[in-house]
């Protein structure tokens, strides 16, 4: 199978980039490169993009995709873009875009264990490497795949879950994505199998603590920021709550100035507000988009500028 991801809100992170011909931008998260072409597309003889991905095959596909362009791919996650960049004798950029949403690809492709849509092999590693979903299902204890349950997935039957499958793992080892599907469902009341299928928490939930989405996120928010030219921007496009209210706290931190006390005569911290919020309120996929594809209906960009 092709490495294919429908590029989410495409025109609209594109345009909060604005993107200057001459400018170094990085797309954090290459993908299919499906953002990664359309900012090269803006870029002349003398602007550069530099495409990072820590999926192997996302590698090679941005790769001989953008083969006619001024870009650079590199193998990495977006939390280690000051190392990269660095590496690559860039000191400063004039833009970065993260699209933090699991690829197409990758959830259509039964053996990557992203999905609990088909029988595969437990994995939802994106980089092909570490630790894995089988990993944690088999081994960590009950209160630790409870907590990762909760706090991921905001899951409400999180310690049933974890409760049984610690008990199914006592009879064998949980080795598939239908098998620990079927734990999940048998653990929440009936009311809840009708309703939906009760299986996309938990699985969001292992595999954001498989591949440390969190972690990356907030190491990469810090470091893509502290890498931006005057007027530079970050744009950010997620996917579920938790990433999102990290992007929206992370952005509010860095538009705030003074924090001396309210009475205090004049300030002394000294402290200046580092960028301003390009849209206050997040951008969201317009109907015709939600028609097209319906796995951009959670994704919310959201754009900061540094001052």
């Amino acid at each position: 199978m092709k490495f294919s991801h429908i590029p989410v809100l495409l025109e609209e992170s594109i345009d909060g980039l604005n993107i200057k011909p001459e400018g170094i931008y990085v797309d954090g998260t290459a993908g299919g490169a499906g953002h990664s072409v359309e900012i090269a597309k803006r870029l002349s003889d003398k602007g550069r993009l530099i495409s990072l991905d820590r999926d192997p095959k996302a590698v090679e596909t941005a790769t001989e995709r953008l083969i006619e362009y001024n870009a650079t791919v590199v193998k990495s996650n977006y939390s280690e873009i000051k190392d990269v960049l660095q590496m690559l004798n860039i000191e400063k950029v004039d833009g970065v875009l993260m699209d933090l949403g699991v690829s197409s690809y990758q959830l259509d492709t039964p053996e990557r264990g992203f999905s609990y849509h088909n029988d595969a092999p437990l994995d939802m590693r994106m980089s092909q490497e570490g630790i894995s979903a089988r990993d944690i299902v088999n081994s960590f204890s009950e209160q630790q795949i409870a907590k990762i349950l909760f706090e991921y997935g905001e899951e409400k039957f999180a310690r049933r879950i974890a409760a049984n499958i610690v008990k199914e793992r006592e009879k064998k080892a949980i080795n598939t994505t239908l098998e620990l599907a079927e734990i999940v469902k048998k653990s929440v009341p009936a009311a809840v199998r009708r309703e939906k299928n009760p299986c996309k928490k938990t699985f969001q939930a292992i595999r954001i603590a498989v591949n440390g989405e969190l972690e990356h996120l907030s190491d990469g928010l810090d470091n893509a920021f502290s890498c931006l030219n005057i007027a530079g921007r970050l744009a950010v496009i997620t996917f579920h709550s938790l990433e999102d209210r990290l992007v929206k706290q992370r952005f509010i931190s860095w538009t705030k100035g003074c924090v001396c006390p309210s009475d205090f005569p004049q300030c002394i911290c000294g402290k200046l507000p580092q960028g301003k919020l390009v849209n206050k309120k997040p951008i969201e996929p317009s109907t015709k988009e939600l028609e097209l594809n319906n796995r951009s209906r959670s994704a919310k960009l959201r754009i900061i500028e540094r001052i």
